[in-house]
């Protein structure tokens, strides 16, 4: 669990150090291993790390080879390795081993296509230093929150709520129907939040943005569910692959792995398979 934050001004001015560092001191607990900033001109974007994959040199904001990409992110990408590779075939240098820095090398390749071929959870933020675009985006199923606050001066955004009220300068007004929300369902649905000026972006949505427009669009859309008729073996079989294949690509990490067993067959089953996978024993909670 990590943090990003950021600040895009529409105007010339210049985004102030200062404020993004607080903004990341608010998301300290969210990734207490490092910190990292960016700031240029009307830019600013900061990172909270909790460190799991390369743990020596994953340090973010993470740039291109020339310094004109950069990129702050929360989450894993899966299939990273594999994506790597075929980016080095097309000529791609890396300087880390981390899957952070495959966005920033994928971005390039394939621009907002990008989230096209990326198997994971996420939200992210890109910098185009040489189109003066921000590019966010959020997973799939939203597993990775992702907040902002937009109005005609700036889009400020964050892992949480509390680091966009950092700015100091914004008057934030309750949204009581988001307040009722939450006290009926336990959770309030995207896009509201409890200001009303600061929304969620939604589960498979992208937010670009420079100084002329600001465009929120849907990237994923769920495929329908075809019948298929196949008898019970061949439905454990393809259960049992489909599931071997999810825990093998999450088991990438460079620190040790745990899980939690809620006495469920969900969790068993995947204790199961990450302790035929793993040459360890496999630490669990309960």
């Amino acid at each position: 669990m990590c943090g990003i934050t950021g600040y895009l001004r529409f105007d010339d001015g210049a985004v102030d150090p200062a404020l993004i560092h607080r903004m990341c001191q608010t998301l300290v607990h969210r990734g207490p291993d490092d910190v990292g900033v960016f700031t240029k001109k009307n830019i600013g974007i900061g990172m909270r790390r909790l460190s799991i994959i390369d743990l020596e040199t994953g340090k973010q904001p993470i740039s291109n080879e020339d310094s004109t990409i950069y990129i702050v992110f929360n989450g894993e990408i899966y299939n990273y390795k594999e994506i790597r590779q075929d980016l080095i075939q097309r000529g791609h240098s890396f300087k880390t081993s981390s899957d952070t820095e495959v966005i920033v090398h994928l971005y390039e390749e394939y621009g907002i296509g990008c989230l096209e071929y990326l198997n994971g959870m996420f939200a992210f933020a890109v910098w185009d230093d040489r189109n003066k675009k921000l590019f966010c985006a959020r997973d799939r199923l939203g597993i990775k929150p992702f907040y902002y606050l937009l109005d005609k001066k700036r889009l400020i955004f964050a892992s949480e709520l509390k680091a966009i009220l950092e700015e100091g300068e914004l008057q934030h007004e309750i949204d009581f129907d988001a307040l009722s929300q939450f006290l009926t369902f336990e959770f309030i649905p995207f896009p509201r939040t409890l200001i009303k000026s600061v929304k969620k972006l939604p589960p498979g949505h992208y937010l670009l943005a420079d100084s002329e427009q600001v465009r929120l669009q849907k990237y994923w859309y769920p495929e329908e569910i075809d019948e298929i008729r196949i008898n019970e073996e061949e439905a454990v079989e393809e259960l049992e692959s489909l599931l071997n294949d999810s825990v093998r690509l999450r088991l990438r990490s460079d620190v040790p792995f745990g899980a939690f067993l809620s006495g469920g067959i969900d969790s068993s089953s995947i204790v199961a398979q990450m302790n035929s996978l793993l040459t360890d024993k496999v630490k669990t909670f309960s």
